[in-house]
């Protein structure tokens, strides 16, 4: 029996790729090299992708006998789900792969903020010693002020858990009926209170279209004027314009963005070069561990091709 084709568009960990290797014919191509990507998917059986592949009908038009994408992340939004189950192409992903870099990462972000600190680099007088001491004095304590999360999944959920711990009030909005004993410590409130009593908004909503420009100019005007708002969970989620435009208004508010629309964004973005703005590339869950659990997606996709053998 002949072994399978396996494209890979995007670098996965060396020991996965290892690992399908021996198992299948691997081919490296390009999504950005149409002719190089044409004449992989002819003959490709599996496909493996991460962020920047779009699966969408024209490409599996281009592959006649693809049986499974594998998807070395957590978001599908990447991928047309319904496009492939209509050629009964099966859709493999690590959900769980890159939750806890990514919580790491905001609350890594959240005390860079609240309790910015710079180190001594240089002999200080009595006097400069204080004065370094009294510029770094925090306004506020976490205990202090309360945690607002848009979207308790997984990973608002383990935000919480954080929260929980450090916060004063830690409160959550989802769409869906959160079961108590799986709230993580938050409490659950309406979505304009959520707004106006957090002062630090962290969202976590999925990928669905109902979200696009979820945040837009009705929420923002209900944020305070003051609060810390932090996005890694999509880019298109948010309405750059609608957010530039209240962060432009209010000096005090603070904005961090690790995903956007698009990406890489140009000089044009409404979020570009605000003094109150800052843009990261999409790096939350970029720690070895992570890409190496993302990257073992290979054996869902092997399970799939094998048991359809």
């Amino acid at each position: 029996m002949s072994r399978p084709s396996v494209v890979i568009t995007e670098p996965l960990n060396n020991d996965a790729v290892a690992w399908l290797a021996e198992r299948c014919d691997v081919v490296f191509a390009n999504s950005d090299v149409s002719a190089e990507l044409d004449e992989a998917l002819a003959t490709a059986q599996g496909l493996v992708v991460r962020t920047y592949t779009r699966v969408d009908k024209s490409l599996l038009a281009r592959a006649p006998i693809l049986r499974v994408v594998g998807r070395a992340g957590v978001g599908l939004d990447n991928i047309d789900r319904d496009a492939c189950a209509a050629r009964n192409i099966a859709v493999v992903s690590t959900p769980d792969a890159n939750t806890t870099a990514v919580v790491e990462y905001i609350w890594s972000l959240i005390f860079k903020v609240v309790r910015p600190v710079s180190p001594v680099t240089w002999a200080l007088t009595s006097q400069e010693w204080r004065m370094v001491r009294d510029s770094t004095l925090a306004s506020r304590e976490l205990s202090q002020m309360t945690l607002g999360v848009l979207g308790l999944g997984r990973i608002g959920s383990a935000v919480a858990r954080v929260g929980s711990t450090l916060m004063g009030r830690v409160i959550y909005h989802d769409l869906l009926d959160v079961p108590p004993d799986q709230r993580a410590g938050a409490e659950a409130v309406s979505r304009d209170e959520l707004l106006a009593h957090s002062d630090i908004l962290t969202i976590h909503v999925d990928g669905r279209p109902t979200n696009r420009r979820l945040i837009g100019a009705d929420v923002c005007a209900l944020l305070k004027p003051d609060v810390l708002f932090i996005n890694t969970s999509r880019g298109f989620v948010v309405d750059a314009g609608a957010l530039a435009t209240f962060l432009k208004t209010h000096a005090d508010a603070r904005a961090i963005l690790d995903v956007h629309d698009p990406e890489p964004f140009g000089a044009d973005y409404p979020l570009f070069d605000l003094r109150n703005a800052t843009l990261f590339p999409h790096i939350a869950s970029a720690t070895v561990h992570a890409k190496e659990n993302m990257s073992w997606v290979v054996r869902d996709v092997w399970r799939e091709l094998s048991s359809q053998q």
